[in-house]
């Protein structure tokens, strides 16, 4: 422990005053790399700027390939190395505008809507405004057909559901729904109303819970500056502590039996804590299997546990992804007991594996209507039919989703009984998407071996990083805002 000099509270007004005379510079460089475009960011420093950042690029599903971040005392420098889904630079000028304006917006979010404008007929991910509509969320043991359930009771009830996000991990599953009245398409204000439907889900999910067993539901009305929702199912299953146990199918017998954090049969990531002494740094590395979104969710966690990233170097070296962070408590002190430093690798390894895609992949589009979603899932339970994950959104009257679905057990679903489902729902509303791969998080060897590789030699990318943070700057040269 030292003292850093880090001072973690700033006076509101002050902060606020900073932001406005040194307001996000942002820069999208297509000439320095032919295979990616450079999105460099300087700006006033404060705790949480660099999961902004992350959220906004990965909101439109572009892909972060490598980043350099420094954000040492009040000034916050990054680049970020970016593509499209397909692997090309970001040339569409509607978007390079909407993201140097997404970028600036700031945490007061004062220019929001009118970023959201600058979009226009940019494709990319589903937008709609969740502070306008009444939000479910729920944490609860996992099961087959929760979900459909759950969005049947809601029709029940004459809500109409605009978009849902549902996570599974550890045995426990995680649920956020935007909804509004079915019959005048508007936000439900009746407080009683929306007491008993909560009552009444609270009596769906309990009826097949032991005593004991956690579980949660809760029905909110509008509100204004809610939380972004990826965001939000992280802090659910945070609260709900999936990270704190582990079952793999390795157990005796009888049953399974609880498995240790660095189990090479479900753990998605390596994760290891140092100490650097001479900065004064606690290093968090960090390799996994690269995929869309992972630099979002660990830079989520540190950010939601209250730790602050000073610096961090992030590449993705074939399939592997590597990322290293060097960060303090939000008072300067560095991670310096074990039981902290364990925790942390837990947290970090399950927001990893939350989003893992466990399953076969089916993609939905069609019209939108009231109780499209239980209608979808219903079907999904009749023929024995497990989600691992969904994400269900609108774009004007369409509704287009992803889910990822397993037998009853688990496994992989029959092909002939995708098809069936396929021809109950229509051919062309639900399509199987070709480039999903059912991942079991079961690394082979030669996998396992690459990860030790990359994580013994994290010294070397330490070296990187520092030799990168010597010349960011230079980096921010003529800079637009």
């Amino acid at each position: 422990m030292m003292n850093s000099g880090y001072k973690p509270y700033f006076d509101p007004e002050i902060e606020s005053l900073i932001e406005r005379m040194n307001p996000p510079r942002v820069c999208i460089d297509n000439e320095t790399c032919k295979d990616c475009s450079l999105v460099k960011v300087d700006s006033a420093n404060r705790h949480g700027i660099l999961l902004e950042m992350v959220q906004v690029l990965t909101d439109l599903d572009l892909i972060i390939s490598k980043s350099y971040i420094c954000s040492d005392g009040g000034w916050f420098m990054d680049v970020f190395h970016v593509t499209d889904q397909h692997g090309n630079q970001i040339t569409d000028k509607h978007l390079i505008h909407y993201i140097e304006q997404a970028l600036c917006v700031g945490k007061k979010g004062a220019k929001a809507k009118e970023v959201q404008t600058h979009l226009g007929d940019v494709g990319g991910p589903i937008h709609i405004q969740i502070d306008r509509f009444n939000a479910m969320e729920m944490t609860v043991t996992d099961r087959p057909g929760l979900l459909s359930e759950v969005s049947a009771v809601l029709v029940e009830l004459g809500f109409h559901v605009v978009s849902a996000a549902a996570w599974t991990h550890n045995s426990r599953a995680a649920c956020i729904m935007y909804f509004e009245d079915e019959s005048r398409r508007g936000p439900i204000t009746d407080l009683h109303r929306l007491a008993d439907a909560e009552e009444q889900l609270e009596s769906l999910v309990g009826a097949h819970h032991f005593m004991g067993e956690r579980r949660g539901v809760r029905l909110s009305a509008p509100e204004v500056g809610r939380m972004h929702t990826e965001r939000r199912l992280h802090q659910l299953m945070y609260a709900d502590r999936d990270y704190d146990l582990c079952f793999c199918d390795d157990g005796e017998a009888d049953g399974q039996k609880k498995c240790s954090s660095s189990c090479s049969n479900c753990c998605g990531a390596q994760v290891s804590i140092e100490t650097c002494n001479e900065r004064g740094y606690s290093v968090v590395n960090v390799t996994s299997r690269d995929r869309p979104k992972l630099l979002f969710d660990t830079v989520c966690t540190l950010t939601d546990m209250k730790y602050v990233v000073f610096h961090a170097a992030i590449s993705s070296q074939g399939s592997l992804a590597v990322q290293e962070y060097y960060i303090r408590h939000m008072d300067g002190c560095i991670l310096d007991t074990e039981g902290e430093k364990e925790r942390v690798i837990k947290c970090l390894e399950a927001s990893i594996e939350r989003r893992v895609s466990h399953g076969l992949r089916l993609d939905l589009c069609t019209q939108n209507r009231v109780g499209l979603l239980s209608d979808i899932t219903r079907v999904f339970r009749e023929h024995g039919m497990s989600l691992s994950r969904a994400d269900l959104g609108t774009r004007g009257d369409q509704a287009i989703g992803s889910f990822y679905v397993a037998d009853s057990s688990g496994n992989a679903v029959d092909s002939k009984t995708v098809e069936l489902v396929r021809n109950e729902i229509g051919e062309t509303i639900l399509k199987v998407n070709k480039s999903s791969v059912w991942d079991t998080l079961r690394y082979s060897s030669s996998s396992a071996r690459n990860i030790e590789t990359n994580t013994a030699r994290s010294s070397s990318l330490g070296g990187l990083l520092w030799a990168q943070l010597e010349r960011l700057s230079s980096n921010f040269g003529p800079i637009r805002s």
